[in-house]
């Protein structure tokens, strides 16, 4: 064979074959540009009606809504009950109180004892946290056959209701390190052990209300019939 015919025919070879690979990778480009055309971009706006015509959208939709509306209203239903703020009560509403919420604390209280203050503040600060229990509180001195009749003899004293029945108590500072300065989260933490509050919804985190008990540090005026924690 002629050598130059060889070399010829070679040389075509080669060409054909650098042709073939370049339609190919051609070819391969075009693909890639459709496909990015058909795939919506990181930054590219959604249609939130079509979103909302897929039915499992519009069941989860309706389902929060419902949740949501249920929440309120349960809320509204409390707070017609007394639920959300503290509030004082007297002896002839006891009983009505306590007996008509599922969780109620109450709060025995002498007006000049400075730790029934200090248990004043942080239980004013939990009140409108915890919507789901009651915040109470009643002036021991005008209450004398509760104060009998539930064994009340140390002030500040926590009456915890389940269902209008007394289950646990808190007496005086005992059970928060009997000091003065325990922290609204130290409380509401007790509280919580002993099933009368739940956690926070929604994950509050709010700090806890400045420990201004400095104001009461050098007070100490005791009643004459209920025992002043701060006497032990």
């Amino acid at each position: 064979m002629d050598p130059d015919s060889v070399g010829s025919t070679l040389s075509g070879l080669a060409l054909g074959n650098v042709m073939a690979a370049a339609a190919r990778d051609y070819q391969k480009e075009l693909l890639g540009k459709e496909k990015a055309q058909a795939k919506p971009t990181a930054n590219e706006e959604v249609d939130l009606d079509e979103l909302m015509d897929d039915p499992e959208l519009e069941k989860l939709h309706a389902e929060r809504i419902a949740a949501l509306k249920k929440e309120f209203e349960k809320r509204e239903v409390l707070k017609r009950q007394g639920h959300g703020e503290y509030r004082e009560i007297t002896e002839g509403d006891f009983l009505g109180e306590v007996t008509g919420g599922e969780k109620v604390i109450c709060h025995f209280y002498h007006h000049e004892f400075y730790r029934c203050k200090i248990m004043d503040k942080h239980l004013k600060a939990l009140a409108p946290l915890h919507i789901d229990t009651k915040f109470i509180k009643l002036d021991a001195e005008n209450a004398p056959f509760f104060v009998t009749k539930l064994a009340v003899k140390t002030l500040p004293c926590i009456i915890l209701f389940k269902n209008g029945v007394a289950f646990d108590r808190l007496i005086g500072f005992q059970d928060l390190g009997s000091k003065d300065d325990f922290t609204m989260s130290a409380l509401e933490n007790l509280l919580k052990r002993k099933g009368i509050i739940d956690e926070r919804k929604g994950g509050d985190n709010d700090e806890d209300a400045d420990d201004d008990t400095d104001s009461y540090k050098h007070r100490n005026i005791r009643s004459s019939t209920i025992q002043d924690s701060d006497s032990d």
